[in-house]
């Protein structure tokens, strides 16, 4: 019933489980935000990518064309 017993160990393996998996969650969104500021520091093109997405740019000459989906 204290420490070391068998419902004790169970719920202390439950709990490590649990932080396991929110530690790969965590590191997978690390790895891709380290890999953005990579790649912000090496070139134009993540810049260029995310004036696009984010902020709807676009360049002369281009046509912008947006499809919603319909409901």
């Amino acid at each position: 019933m204290g420490r070391g017993s068998i419902p004790n160990v169970r719920d202390m393996q439950r709990r490590l489980d649990e932080q396991l998996i929110k530690n790969a969650k965590a590191q997978t969104g690390n790895d891709q935000l380290s890999a953005e500021v990579r790649d912000l520091k090496e070139g134009l093109e993540m810049v260029e990518e995310k004036a696009r997405s984010e902020l709807g740019m676009v360049k002369p000459n281009e046509i912008f064309v947006q499809v919603v989906p319909s409901k």
